[in-house]
């Protein structure tokens, strides 16, 4: 661990780069130092991980990320304002931290460092559902993609992502999240404990991949019968799912039943009998 004790305020930081968050970016910049240590301990062990954070900003879940146990920290940051911003805590890290100027969606960390790897990020609001996809299809594919992703999003976001069968909240990213991983909200935290505080609760989410069976169908597929089911949502099973209503009756399938009363391993079976 390295001792950060020298290192100024964030505000004075965001002062002295003329870092303002841009709406823009999504930027809404996390500064309480014991939030940010908070988050990292609900990542659990990070013990020899490569772990990769996704718009350190300023650098406050940077900070709590370089002083916890983790192998190596990668910081991904599309804002040149930052990158220059935390080349101090780069300087003091003893090597463990870089700073990648990038933008995530485009980036392969799997490719950025070897196993373990691990997610810790206060995601930026506009890409952190296409980046969360993203991240499920490198785990559908090599399940040791990541140990483990925590993740902060939007409170609603993160309903849907952890919302159980019959919830109001339950749909495609539920079903796709809960697929691939053991999912759970871990903590809220008020907009006030942002800069510039947004106009929502913020949720963090700790997402542990699963191991599947080597028969489990393709994210594709998985993802396409989610889209029929959920793009109709209010209508029964054998309308919005019609090209698969040959399977019903082998799987037990109510044909008047509602997309949010079947169970993620409904689709799961339905993805998998049209593969066949």
């Amino acid at each position: 661990m390295c001792d950060l004790s020298n290192l100024p305020p964030l505000r004075d930081v965001i002062d002295a780069h003329e870092l303002r968050a841009k709406k823009s970016l999504g930027q809404n910049f996390l500064l309480d130092l014991n939030l940010t240590e908070k988050i990292v301990r609900q990542a659990g062990e990070l013990s020899g991980c490569h772990v990769f954070e996704i718009g350190p900003g300023p650098g406050g879940l940077t900070r709590a990320l370089v002083e916890s146990d983790a192998k190596t920290v990668t910081a991904i940051e599309f804002d040149e304002r930052a990158i220059t911003a935390l080349q101090s805590l780069v300087d003091i890290s003893d090597g463990r931290l870089r700073v990648i100027e990038g933008d995530a969606l485009c980036a392969d960390l799997t490719q950025l460092g070897e196993a373990p790897r691990a997610i810790v990020a206060n995601l930026p609001y506009n890409i952190a559902t296409p980046l969360l996809i993203g991240c499920l299809k490198q785990v559908r594919d090599n399940p040791d993609a990541y140990r483990s992703m925590t993740l902060m999003f939007q409170k609603e976001v993160a309903q849907r992502i952890t919302a159980r069968t019959g919830d109001k909240h339950y749909g495609r990213l539920a079903v796709m999240a809960q697929w691939l991983c053991d999912v759970e909200r871990v903590m809220d935290i008020s907009p006030q404990a942002f800069t510039p505080p947004p106009k929502v609760t913020s949720s963090v989410v700790h997402l542990l991949p699963k191991k599947l069976p080597v028969d489990s169908p393709s994210f594709n597929s998985v993802e396409a019968v989610t889209a029929a089911a959920f793009g109709q949502r209010r209508k029964m099973i054998r309308s919005s799912l019609k090209a698969y209503a040959a399977f019903f009756d082998a799987l037990g399938l109510n044909p008047e039943a509602r997309a949010e009363t079947l169970k993620v391993e409904d689709f799961i079976a339905l993805a998998k009998s049209a593969e066949a």
